[in-house]
Parts: C-alpha cells; sequence; structure tokens
C-alpha cells in the first residue's frame, strides 16, 4: 500500500468508532439518499455473489447480505473493517467477510455477480479512477453500481458540498470510462448537484 492510502486508511480508522455518525446535518440526509439508491439498484438474487469496495463500516455489504448467496467487503482501513465485522456478529449475520482490498487490487479471487461502491472512489485521482474501474471489469461482473461524489455540472468552488478532499469526476467523466470498458450504462440517478449513482450493466451476446 502506497504512502497516500496509507494514511488514507489510518485517517479512517481514527474516525471508524464514529463514522456511522460522523456525517453533519446537511451532508447525511444526501448520504443516505445515495445509499439507498445503491442498495435497490444492486437488487442481487439468492444466488449472486456481492463484491463492495471501499464498504466502509459495511452498510451496503450487510443491507444486501439477506438477499445474496455471499457478501464481501473490502476496504484499506482496518478500523472500519473492524466495525463492520463487529455489527455483522451483532446482526448475526453469516454470509459476509470482510477483509483488505484497495480498488485495483481488491484481493478477491472467486467469482463476482454485481460490484457496488458507495463513496469511496472520489478518493482516487481520475487516472486511478479510470485504473479501478478496468480492474472491476476484470472480476466479470454483469452489474457495477457506483453511488459517490460526481459533477452533473460545473463545480462551484464557492459551494462545495464536500470539504474532506472529495475528488469527484464529472459525470460525462465516469460514464465514458465505463463505456470504454465495455459496460452499458442503464442508470443515472441524480442525488445532487455533487452526488449521483451510476448502474452499469454487462450484456452477453443472447441479450
Amino acid at each position: 500500500m502506497d504512502r497516500t492510502l496509507e494514511d488514507l486508511a489510518e485517517r479512517f480508522s481514527k474516525i471508524a468508532h464514529r463514522y456511522d455518525d460522523k456525517h453533519d446535518s446537511e451532508e447525511k440526509p444526501v448520504y443516505n439518499a445515495c445509499a439507498s439508491l445503491v442498495i435497490d439498484h444492486a437488487d442481487p438474487r439468492p444466488d449472486d455473489v456481492v463484491l463492495d469496495l471501499g464498504t466502509g463500516t459495511g452498510l451496503i455489504a450487510l443491507a444486501l447480505a439477506g438477499n445474496a448467496e455471499h457478501v464481501a467487503g473490502r476496504d484499506i482501513s482496518e478500523g472500519m473493517l473492524e466495525q463492520a465485522q463487529v455489527k455483522a456478529a451483532d446482526s448475526g449475520i453469516d454470509n459476509i467477510e470482510f477483509g483488505y482490498g484497495e480498488f485495483r487490487d481488491p484481493q478477491y479471487s472467486g467469482e463476482v455477480d454485481i460490484v457496488v461502491s458507495n463513496f469511496s472512489l472520489h478518493h482516487l485521482p481520475d487516472e486511478e479512477k479510470r485504473e479501478a474501474i478496468e480492474a472491476i471489469v476484470d472480476l466479470s461482473p454483469r452489474r457495477f453500481v457506483l453511488g459517490d461524489a460526481m459533477f452533473f455540472s460545473s463545480p462551484d468552488p464557492e459551494e462545495p458540498l464536500f470539504g474532506h478532499g472529495v475528488d469527484a469526476a464529472t459525470v460525462g467523466m465516469l460514464v465514458d470510462v465505463l463505456t470504454d470498458v465495455g459496460f452499458v450504462v442503464t442508470a443515472v440517478e441524480r442525488v445532487h448537484d455533487q452526488v449521483g449513482v451510476l448502474v452499469a450493466d454487462r450484456f452477453d451476446d443472447d441479450t
């Protein structure tokens, strides 16, 4: 793990115990709305394996576990993963596992049907976002659901929604990358001028 990721992992580990409550009054409704859309669009089947990248404290992974065969959560922060593991144990959910993994190296070798990510990809600069999406497509999922900070119009530096190092891409850039690697963008949900959800599917020749 490079130094930038180490610093990021350390920062999130320090706040892991209070992460679920850390969003202030302006951010939390937007974050929750985005998370709900990611969960709805993932829509796993009972025999699906779901990979949640940047799982954090497991909000999305835990919500999807009840409808999927198996869910794997990956994150770079040990503190966040510990919180996710405690929440899974407290809920009695046994078809879920959490472990270390990066966007460009998820460290998951099994079959994956659906990949989800909520409010994590923005930590990467644009070129690394492209590399991350290329790594995701190598896993051969049929669906990728991305909820994140993304600009639907020109960003206004005077009115930032987030102030903690968010490196948001434009919706157009993300759609272009997804299309370039073979996905078909099947839904675009605007939650806010700076937040949205993209749904990308892969179709075989018979579909």
